[in-house]
């Protein structure tokens, strides 16, 4: 049974962002703050990835563990109603992610996936780029960044 009556939680869902969420703009300062120059939501790309480095011909997309189903995070919960349409639902985002990685890998990109878990904290963050992204093109990291400590 949800907790929420049906307006709340039409009120509370009219409320979730696409873009410009937290996860993403934290992912953004880290990126910026290690020297890397990005551009937002660019749609000729498919699936309009979230961040775009155009001089490494990268695409990150920040998912939402709920929304697009990270594998064994604590967020990655079902809710107990309308079970079907939700695992649909979830089927289809995980789905539309594969195509979308295949689409930008055909057409020479690189795809990396941040998760809003890894966002939550800064150090895990730092480490989260570290490991994923070659160091910013063109020029060294700052001192203290990610990837030159």
């Amino acid at each position: 049974m949800d907790r929420l009556s049906p307006s709340a939680r039409s009120a509370n869902m009219s409320r979730i962002r696409g873009r410009d969420t937290g996860p993403e703009m934290a992912v953004r300062r880290a990126l910026h703050a290690a020297g890397y120059r990005f551009r937002l939501h660019r749609r000729d790309l498919p699936g309009r990835p979230d961040i775009v480095l155009p001089g490494l011909r990268t695409a990150v997309f920040v998912h939402g563990c709920f929304w697009h189903r990270h594998e064994g995070c604590r967020n990655a919960t079902t809710p107990g109603t309308r079970t079907d349409f939700w695992l649909a639902k979830f089927a289809a985002n995980v789905e539309r992610d594969a195509r979308v990685a295949d689409a930008l890998e055909a057409a020479g990109w690189k795809v990396v996936v941040i998760w809003e878990c890894e966002a939550e904290r800064p150090e895990r963050l730092v480490a989260v780029i570290r490991e994923r992204l070659p160091a910013p093109a063109g020029r060294p990291r700052p001192r203290g960044s990610p990837g030159n400590p």
